[in-house]
């Protein structure tokens, strides 16, 4: 009788999405969230054919050396600076992610994180926490903050999330200018109500700037200290992209001097760790990366995460073609090592 596949599941995940992975597969799943070394890593990854990782698992060339087994990681995320997908690719191994099952609740997430940081809410609520509010004697103009409606809402990264972001512009009369790596079509811009823009137009001319791009090498610190002094002194920044993009320093700084007058983010250079400066800061919003951690949302990216490693390990109605590869031209070597 043939064994089945064995299969790591980094994350704690849903009971009910693990249970439909062991209909096919021997499955190992951590009960816990905890950062793992890279030796960890390494050996995890050699007793099994496939893994299911989060973005604080580094698979790379080192954690790939020797390893002859794994066929598929499978990431429980969009982005995916954890993976290198050329050594992936270099040792034969399938790395998929899940794209689009949240690109509405983080579009959703970016808008709550606007409204939060223009209207401060967040210091609101720690001061009203605090007892301050019984017998505050609150002037009429205290705790006065930004309207959103009818103003500009500028998007840096106009995939399918910022285009999420722009469809919802319209409910508070917000034009929309956006910059991309190319322009979207037509028909798109029309759908966003959404027009194109020089990088240093959309830094001058936004009240609201939502980061949605990708982490690259060239998007690293995409908004440093330069870019935040062309912004508006009225602005609000909102990173709901990726840490890196954003120097924290120098937005910390321009927070604290009144470049800029609020940021909503949920993603941080060396996150979990995040700038110090930032803490302190009432004009800034902060949430620990959960933009899209609503119930419905993350269900649906551990299925599709699932989807990936039972049709990688040949089960499934697309078995052998998982739905979202990153490096298809494994493909091509699974089949030339069939043949």
């Amino acid at each position: 009788m043939t064994s089945k596949p064995k299969v790591w599941v980094a994350r704690p995940l849903f009971p009910e999405v693990l249970a439909r992975l062991a209909q096919v597969a021997e499955v190992t799943a951590e009960t816990e969230e905890r950062p793992r070394s890279p030796a960890e890593l390494k050996a995890r990854l050699a007793e099994v054919d496939a893994a299911v990782v989060g973005l604080t698992d580094r698979v790379d060339a080192a954690a790939l050396e020797g390893n002859q087994r794994l066929k598929v990681v499978a990431n429980l995320g969009v982005g995916h600076n954890n993976l290198d997908l050329d050594a992936l690719t270099q040792a034969g191994v399938l790395a998929c992610n899940t794209p689009d099952v949240l690109t509405e609740s983080v579009a959703d997430f970016g808008w709550a994180l606007m409204l939060a940081a223009a209207r401060r809410i967040g210091a609101a609520e720690r001061w009203l926490r605090a007892g301050h509010w019984p017998g505050s004697h609150m002037r009429f103009d205290d705790w006065l903050g930004l309207d959103l409606h009818g103003r500009t809402l500028g998007i840096l990264g106009m995939g399918r999330i910022g285009q999420a972001v722009a469809r919802r512009a319209g409910g508070f009369g917000m034009p929309v200018l956006y910059h991309n790596r190319s322009r979207l079509p037509a028909a798109v811009e029309q759908e966003c109500r959404a027009t194109l823009v020089s990088k240093a137009e959309l830094l001058a001319r936004a009240d609201f700037l939502v980061l949605v791009l990708p982490f690259t090498a060239a998007n690293h610190h995409a908004i440093g200290a330069a870019e935040l002094a062309q912004m508006k002194r009225s602005a609000v920044l909102v990173n709901i992209a990726r840490g890196g993009i954003v120097d924290d320093a120098a937005l910390a700084a321009a927070l604290r001097e009144g470049t800029i007058a609020a940021a909503g983010l949920d993603v941080f250079e060396g996150e979990p760790a995040v700038h110090p400066d930032l803490l302190v800061l009432d004009n800034a919003v902060l949430s620990p990366h959960i933009a899209s951690a609503s119930a419905a949302t993350r269900r649906d990216m551990a299925n599709l995460a699932i989807d990936n490693v039972i049709a990688a390990l040949g089960y499934g109605e697309s078995a052998g073609r998982p739905p979202t590869p990153l490096n298809p031209a494994v493909f091509d070597r699974w089949a030339i090592r069939k043949a």
